[in-house]
């Protein structure tokens, strides 16, 4: 896995957000017949929280980002997309992981939804989010603290989101 960082995303970095939004998801969207060039980055301009949102780096080039929004009952995972070239090296899985072990540690509900047939979607199984309900276009997912992360990693600092 190659060396990478993590820090907060400023409102300076929509525009490349939304660019890797356009490039990840185009396959999928192509797939399904949803496909708009403008649209897929309008979307994320439109919903952007930098707030909510870190920007992954590997030698201090931006390669990825993810957002975690807070909601009543639990935290939405999105906006989580990775460069082409560094998908498949365990970056993402680092990533999930850590935001994971933050989600347990406070006790967590999270949620995603994922697009029908993106491959995407074993990564979060693996990470223990299951099925909660689908339509022909998204997948929805959901994912129960794990309780012993909760009560064994109360010292532990690991990533702080």
């Amino acid at each position: 896995m190659a060396d990478w960082e993590i820090r907060q995303a400023s409102v300076t970095d929509v525009e490349a957000v939304a660019e890797l939004r356009a490039v990840v998801l185009r396959a999928d969207l192509e797939r399904l017949g949803r496909y708009d060039a403008r649209r897929v980055r309008q979307r994320l301009r439109d919903g952007f929280t930098p707030a909510h949102t870190w920007v992954i780096e590997v030698g201090g080039a931006f390669v990825g980002c993810v957002s975690l929004r807070p909601t009543e009952d639990a935290h939405w995972l999105e906006h989580f997309y990775l460069a082409p070239h560094v998908q498949g090296s365990g970056i993402g899985a680092a990533v999930l992981r850590g935001l994971l072990e933050q989600c347990d540690r406070d006790g967590t509900l999270v949620r995603l939804n994922v697009l029908q047939g993106s491959p995407a979607r074993r990564l979060y199984e693996r990470h223990g989010f299951t099925l909660e309900t689908e339509d022909s276009v998204d997948v929805f997912m959901v994912r129960e603290p794990t309780l012993a992360q909760c009560h064994e990693a109360q010292g532990d600092q690991g990533l702080r989101w």
